[in-house]
């Protein structure tokens, strides 16, 4: 009998703790947000992470009645800022603006202090965007062809800029390689917007970038595009192909940002911040911004960006085996 009343007495006490814990997750939610959000991009100012993140963030604040304040924490290809999101309190007045890359890091970096899956909650892939092979004016290859032959020429003389070791700009130039077999030299930055200032001075000679980030050099002629990552045009840059229909069939690197919050923030909170991202990418000013930049807006739901990361993940660390790229 006494067996039976301690069993009785865990078995209330273990209720009483989840209906106190559903009791408070539901009380925070119904006063979220009661302070300003923090949006951490972990990148350096003036890359797509940014642009994206800024460009949201009034309508955000406007929608949830709180100020939307994007922060900069760059450094160690962005897990510096994303483990600062990871470890905040999961309330969800910390957010990360994430990027593809961050399904990359956990096949080229030995101890991630985070896990990518387990600690952060997907709340909405904001944007995707192909990238752009771009190559400085003084070099002579306009086509994806004739960069290709020049780099056969010159194994390892031609020198690439990255957004960092494991960026996503880093692996579509790898993915790049390995498809047409050219061997090219790469110089990693922290951060898209010191690489694309380092190729206009001509430290290097080409790159990928993102739309958001190099349309402008192209449009002004201090960059020449040779090939989208997509295997779609881009209506903004319609004359410029794409890379699979360059001579590399099947070629694919397409990049996103989208939010995230910190692992186990309750779904009521989710939910307010995905419908309030949802409806700043929505906003017209914002959506014709995003779209003359060659990005197309979203706002899909948690369970779509959840499927992307994972799917990227599984795409990613093929490519990282196959390339023979060994984790730092």
């Amino acid at each position: 009998m006494r067996r039976n009343q301690v069993t009785a007495g865990r078995a209330v006490s273990a209720l009483q703790v989840l209906v106190v814990a559903l009791f408070c997750a539901t009380a925070q939610a119904q006063t979220f947000p009661s302070k300003p959000i923090r949006v951490i991009v972990p990148s350096v100012a003036g890359g797509g992470t940014d642009i994206t993140a800024r460009m949201i963030a009034p309508k955000m604040s406007e929608f949830l009645g709180q100020q939307v304040v994007v922060e900069n924490r760059a450094g160690a290809a962005m897990i510096i800022g994303s483990e600062a999101v990871a470890r905040a309190a999961a309330d969800g007045h910390t957010l990360l603006m994430g990027i593809s890359t961050m399904t990359i890091n956990p096949f080229v970096h030995k101890k991630l202090p985070y896990d990518t899956v387990r600690d952060f909650a997907p709340i909405s892939q904001i944007v995707s965007l192909p990238n752009v092979l771009v190559v400085h004016p003084s070099l002579p290859a306009r086509t994806v062809r004739e960069f290709v032959v020049m780099a056969k020429a010159r194994p390892g003389s031609l020198a690439y800029g990255s957004a960092g070791v494991g960026s996503s700009l880093h692996l579509s130039m790898v993915l790049f390689e390995s498809m047409t077999g050219i061997q090219l030299s790469h110089v990693p930055y922290k951060g898209s917007a010191p690489a694309v200032l380092d190729m206009i001075a001509g430290q290097t000679v080409a790159m990928t970038g993102t739309m958001l980030t190099v349309i402008p050099y192209i449009r002004n002629g201090r960059m020449r595009a040779l090939g989208l990552t997509s295997l779609a045009r881009s209506s903004v840059a319609p004359d410029v192909p794409t890379i699979a229909e360059s001579g590399v069939p099947g070629y694919e690197s397409v990049q996103w940002y989208g939010l995230l919050a910190p692992g186990n923030t309750p779904r009521e909170v989710i939910t307010k911040i995905h419908d309030a991202a949802a409806r700043a990418t929505r906003d017209p000013a914002a959506r014709k911004r995003f779209q003359d930049d060659g990005a197309e807006p979203l706002g899909g739901t948690p369970e779509q960006f959840a499927g992307v990361i994972r799917d990227d993940m599984a795409k990613w660390e093929k490519v990282v085996r196959a390339a023979g790229i060994k984790p730092e």
